[in-house]
Protein backbone atom coordinates (compact mmCIF):
# COMPACT_ATOMS: atom_id res chain seq x y z
CA UNK A 1 0.00 0.00 0.00
CA UNK A 2 2.78 2.46 0.90
CA UNK A 3 4.46 1.62 -2.40
CA UNK A 4 1.30 2.59 -4.31
CA UNK A 5 1.01 5.88 -2.40
CA UNK A 6 4.68 6.65 -3.04
CA UNK A 7 4.32 5.86 -6.75
CA UNK A 8 1.21 8.05 -7.05
CA UNK A 9 2.99 10.89 -5.22
CA UNK A 10 6.03 10.59 -7.52
CA UNK A 11 3.80 10.58 -10.60
CA UNK A 12 1.97 13.73 -9.45
CA UNK A 13 5.25 15.45 -8.57
CA UNK A 14 6.79 14.43 -11.89
CA UNK A 15 3.75 15.66 -13.82
CA UNK A 16 3.68 19.05 -12.09
CA UNK A 17 7.42 19.56 -12.58
CA UNK A 18 7.26 18.60 -16.24
CA UNK A 19 4.23 20.83 -16.85
CA UNK A 20 4.95 24.25 -15.29
CA UNK A 21 1.59 25.60 -16.49
CA UNK A 22 -0.21 23.28 -14.08
CA UNK A 23 2.09 24.20 -11.21
CA UNK A 24 1.76 27.93 -11.97
CA UNK A 25 -2.03 27.72 -12.21
CA UNK A 26 -2.17 26.48 -8.64
CA UNK A 27 -0.80 29.85 -7.45
CA UNK A 28 -3.52 32.00 -9.05
CA UNK A 29 -7.08 33.06 -8.35
CA UNK A 30 -9.63 34.21 -10.91
CA UNK A 31 -11.44 37.52 -11.06
CA UNK A 32 -14.52 37.70 -13.28
CA UNK A 33 -16.55 40.83 -13.99
CA UNK A 34 -19.64 39.62 -15.85
CA UNK A 35 -21.22 43.09 -15.92
CA UNK A 36 -18.33 44.63 -17.86
CA UNK A 37 -17.31 41.41 -19.60
CA UNK A 38 -13.73 40.66 -18.64
CA UNK A 39 -11.72 38.27 -16.51
CA UNK A 40 -8.14 37.62 -15.43
CA UNK A 41 -6.04 35.60 -13.01
CA UNK A 42 -4.05 37.19 -10.21
CA UNK A 43 -1.54 35.74 -7.73
CA UNK A 44 -2.64 34.22 -4.43
CA UNK A 45 -1.94 36.68 -1.64
CA UNK A 46 -3.13 39.69 -3.62
CA UNK A 47 -6.05 41.77 -2.37
CA UNK A 48 -8.64 44.03 -4.02
CA UNK A 49 -8.29 47.75 -3.36
CA UNK A 50 -11.19 50.21 -3.32
CA UNK A 51 -10.42 53.12 -5.65
CA UNK A 52 -12.79 56.02 -6.23
CA UNK A 53 -12.94 57.70 -9.65
CA UNK A 54 -10.23 55.53 -11.14
CA UNK A 55 -9.73 52.04 -12.49
CA UNK A 56 -12.63 49.58 -12.59
CA UNK A 57 -10.69 47.23 -10.30
CA UNK A 58 -7.27 47.16 -8.62
CA UNK A 59 -5.47 44.29 -6.88
CA UNK A 60 -2.15 44.58 -5.05
CA UNK A 61 0.27 42.24 -3.36
CA UNK A 62 -0.30 41.85 0.36
CA UNK A 63 3.41 42.22 1.14
CA UNK A 64 4.76 44.33 -1.76
CA UNK A 65 1.78 46.68 -1.91
CA UNK A 66 3.29 48.72 -4.76
CA UNK A 67 2.97 45.65 -7.03
CA UNK A 68 -0.47 45.89 -8.58
CA UNK A 69 -2.77 45.10 -11.46
CA UNK A 70 -5.68 47.23 -12.62
CA UNK A 71 -8.36 47.41 -15.29
CA UNK A 72 -9.32 50.73 -16.88
CA UNK A 73 -12.32 50.91 -19.20
CA UNK A 74 -12.64 53.79 -21.65
CA UNK A 75 -15.22 54.46 -24.37
CA UNK A 76 -14.35 54.15 -28.06
CA UNK A 77 -16.51 54.82 -31.08
CA UNK A 78 -19.07 52.04 -31.50
CA UNK A 79 -17.94 49.46 -34.01
CA UNK A 80 -14.28 50.56 -33.87
CA UNK A 81 -11.74 47.74 -33.59
CA UNK A 82 -8.39 47.76 -31.84
CA UNK A 83 -6.58 47.63 -35.18
CA UNK A 84 -8.52 50.71 -36.31
CA UNK A 85 -7.10 52.56 -33.29
CA UNK A 86 -3.61 51.86 -34.62
CA UNK A 87 -0.79 49.32 -34.72
CA UNK A 88 0.55 48.01 -31.39
CA UNK A 89 3.36 50.59 -31.29
CA UNK A 90 0.96 53.46 -32.08
CA UNK A 91 -1.53 52.43 -29.40
CA UNK A 92 1.34 51.78 -26.98
CA UNK A 93 2.79 55.24 -27.58
CA UNK A 94 -0.63 56.92 -27.13
CA UNK A 95 -1.34 54.93 -23.96
CA UNK A 96 2.07 55.81 -22.53
CA UNK A 97 1.52 59.53 -23.17
CA UNK A 98 -2.11 59.63 -22.02
CA UNK A 99 -2.13 57.28 -19.02
CA UNK A 100 1.34 56.37 -17.79
CA UNK A 101 3.20 59.64 -18.32
CA UNK A 102 0.93 62.61 -19.07
CA UNK A 103 2.84 65.82 -19.78
CA UNK A 104 2.19 67.36 -16.33
CA UNK A 105 2.93 64.22 -14.28
CA UNK A 106 6.72 64.37 -14.09
CA UNK A 107 6.81 60.72 -15.16
CA UNK A 108 8.35 59.27 -18.30
CA UNK A 109 7.30 56.05 -20.02
CA UNK A 110 9.45 54.28 -22.58
CA UNK A 111 7.67 51.69 -24.72
CA UNK A 112 10.12 48.77 -24.89
CA UNK A 113 7.91 46.14 -26.54
CA UNK A 114 4.61 46.10 -28.40
CA UNK A 115 3.07 43.06 -30.04
CA UNK A 116 -0.24 41.71 -31.20
CA UNK A 117 -1.84 38.57 -29.79
CA UNK A 118 -4.83 36.76 -31.25
CA UNK A 119 -6.86 34.73 -28.77
CA UNK A 120 -9.72 32.82 -30.42
CA UNK A 121 -10.37 35.63 -32.89
CA UNK A 122 -10.07 38.46 -30.33
CA UNK A 123 -7.12 40.83 -30.86
CA UNK A 124 -5.05 42.03 -27.90
CA UNK A 125 -2.01 44.29 -27.84
CA UNK A 126 0.64 43.41 -25.26
CA UNK A 127 2.62 46.52 -24.32
CA UNK A 128 5.68 46.75 -22.10
CA UNK A 129 7.05 49.96 -20.58
CA UNK A 130 9.86 51.24 -18.40
CA UNK A 131 8.40 54.03 -16.27
CA UNK A 132 10.44 56.59 -14.36
CA UNK A 133 8.65 58.40 -11.52
CA UNK A 134 9.40 61.99 -10.41
CA UNK A 135 11.34 60.63 -7.40
CA UNK A 136 13.59 58.70 -9.87
CA UNK A 137 12.12 55.34 -8.88
CA UNK A 138 11.70 53.02 -11.84
CA UNK A 139 8.80 50.69 -12.52
CA UNK A 140 8.09 48.05 -15.11
CA UNK A 141 4.60 48.02 -16.59
CA UNK A 142 3.11 45.40 -18.86
CA UNK A 143 -0.37 45.83 -20.28
CA UNK A 144 -2.94 43.98 -22.34
CA UNK A 145 -5.27 46.16 -24.39
CA UNK A 146 -8.46 45.05 -26.16
CA UNK A 147 -11.64 46.54 -27.61
CA UNK A 148 -15.05 45.00 -26.97
CA UNK A 149 -18.60 46.38 -27.24
CA UNK A 150 -17.50 49.97 -27.80
CA UNK A 151 -15.05 49.97 -24.90
CA UNK A 152 -11.26 50.01 -24.68
CA UNK A 153 -10.08 47.68 -21.90
CA UNK A 154 -6.59 48.25 -20.50
CA UNK A 155 -5.27 45.65 -18.07
CA UNK A 156 -2.02 46.88 -16.53
CA UNK A 157 0.49 45.24 -14.21
CA UNK A 158 2.91 47.62 -12.48
CA UNK A 159 5.99 46.36 -10.63
CA UNK A 160 9.01 48.13 -9.11
CA UNK A 161 11.94 47.62 -11.49
CA UNK A 162 14.06 46.12 -8.69
CA UNK A 163 11.53 43.24 -8.43
CA UNK A 164 10.86 42.80 -12.15
CA UNK A 165 13.38 40.02 -12.80
CA UNK A 166 11.93 37.95 -9.95
CA UNK A 167 8.25 38.30 -10.90
CA UNK A 168 8.50 38.76 -14.68
CA UNK A 169 7.18 35.32 -15.62
CA UNK A 170 4.31 35.52 -13.12
CA UNK A 171 3.27 38.97 -14.36
CA UNK A 172 3.47 37.86 -17.98
CA UNK A 173 1.15 34.96 -17.12
CA UNK A 174 -1.22 37.31 -15.30
CA UNK A 175 -1.34 39.77 -18.23
CA UNK A 176 -1.71 36.91 -20.70
CA UNK A 177 -4.73 35.63 -18.72
CA UNK A 178 -6.73 38.83 -19.34
CA UNK A 179 -9.70 38.24 -21.65
CA UNK A 180 -12.70 40.30 -22.69
CA UNK A 181 -16.01 38.95 -23.93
Amino acid sequence: MWKQIAIIFLLILSFSLSNPGVAAAAGFKSYVDTADGYQFSYPNGWLPVKVANGPDVVFHDLIEISENVSVVISPVSEGKTLKELGAPTEVGYKLGKAALAPSDSGRTAELVDAREKDDEGKVYYILEYLVKLPNNQQRHNIASVAVSRGKLFTFNASIPEKRWAKVKRTMENVVDSFTVY
